[in-house]
């Protein structure tokens, strides 16, 4: 029986990441406070997953804007990501923290592990400063994602957030006009 992890407090972890030319230790109460994004990918060192990563570090100022931190999580150590971010022209220009997770815990602990390969799915969790996980999007190994359309995804959950009457409807961009809830809606739109 699949659980959604959709408001639910995100599991306690420790692991080590390789962040800004270190190792650094990262938790779950590093998650707290204030949004983060949490990017699973399968594997470093692969084809699909150095694109999306790239696409994050291509648009990680304007997360960063938005008070999101973003957090790529492999099952790979914390001394591969090191290895291919100094291999990669693309991987080098990461600035945000890429967390190992050799063990697996994270990765089961989000639900995105396929076991019997040890790697995660390409799973995409926004949590909110609660700990909270408001946004899950999960893709097939061969189906990359996109930072834009995430930082579409956040600035909605944040809008929400913030306005907590208010819904975002399809397509919602930061300006357009949300819904009100109410039961003169109804069969209205």
């Amino acid at each position: 029986m699949n659980t959604s992890l959709i408001n639910t407090e995100i599991e306690p972890f420790a692991a080590t990441a390789f962040h800004n030319g270190a190792f650094v230790d990262v938790s779950d109460a590093d998650l707290r406070g204030k949004w983060s994004v949490v990017f699973f990918y399968p594997a470093d060192f692969t084809f699909v997953c150095p694109t999306e990563l790239g696409d994050l570090a291509d648009n990680y100022a304007e997360f960063q804007s938005l008070g999101v931190e973003v957090y790529a999580v492999s099952t790979d150590k914390h001394f591969t990501h090191k290895a291919w971010h100094d291999s990669s022209e693309t991987i080098n220009k990461i600035t945000y923290p890429m967390i190992g997770d050799p063990t697996g815990q994270i990765t089961r602990n989000f639900g995105v592990m396929i076991e019997d390969a040890g790697i995660a799915e390409r799973g995409t969790f926004v949590i909110d400063p609660d700990g909270k996980i408001q946004i899950i999007e999960i893709n097939a190994g061969n189906i990359g994602r996109s930072a834009s359309e995430l930082l579409r995804k956040i600035m909605a959950a944040q809008y929400v957030r913030a306005n907590p009457n208010e819904v975002c409807p399809a397509k919602w961009e930061e300006g357009n006009d949300t819904l009100a809830p109410s039961l003169d809606l109804v069969g209205k739109i």
